[in-house]
């Protein structure tokens, strides 16, 4: 199976004759990718331990803390209690990762009809917002009393959002049928 890092160094040479650009470093590439879920309850710790375990086994890195920026009295939040979790991959894991994220997971999505093209924002990056973390193979089957949601964000360098597109395209990214107005 050809992996997502190979797919991209193929389809390069085509981005660029669409793109009009002949120097392969002026292409789009991916910079990172972020996996965030918030946990919704910022004193329930055991809520807050299970999505930090679980956002580790689906990314293989340890999650970093998100920590809530100023007190807000009727969510009784303090400042400095964390209300999620995010993880920053990179390299050969952030290419890993998103092997497993477009071949097995976004396929197990319940009524999957594709991504959304308006996911990508002006500046080239892809957010992806996931409704059951279920999806992914390393959660088993027996967990799933506790179900959350997490964002995938695609981080590129692309500067609009055709670069973005296309580079998306030759990732092999799902993207779903525009619909028709009438």
């Amino acid at each position: 199976m050809i992996g997502t890092k190979e797919k991209i160094e193929k389809a390069l040479p085509e981005i660029g004759e669409k793109l009009g650009k002949k120097n392969r470093h002026a292409l789009p590439h991916l910079t990172k990718v972020v996996v965030s879920s918030g946990t919704g309850r910022a004193k329930d710790k055991t809520r807050n331990e299970l999505v930090a375990d679980r956002l580790a086994k689906i990314t293989g890195q340890k999650t970093s803390a998100r920590r809530a920026k100023k007190s807000i009295a009727s969510f009784k939040l303090r400042e400095g209690d964390t209300v999620g979790y995010a993880v920053t991959l990179r390299g050969a894991r952030m290419y890993a990762f998103l092997d497993k994220f477009i071949n097995a997971a976004l396929p197990r999505t319940r009524d999957f009809k594709g991504v959304a093209v308006s996911g990508i924002d002006e500046v080239g990056n892809l957010t992806i917002g996931i409704k059951e973390h279920n999806i992914f193979p390393e959660t088993a089957d027996e967990e799933l009393r506790d179900t959350f949601g997490l964002a995938v964000t695609i981080v590129t360098t692309a500067k609009t959002r055709e670069e973005a597109r296309l580079l998306f395209d030759a990732m092999g990214i799902p993207f779903g049928k525009k619909k028709e107005k009438r």
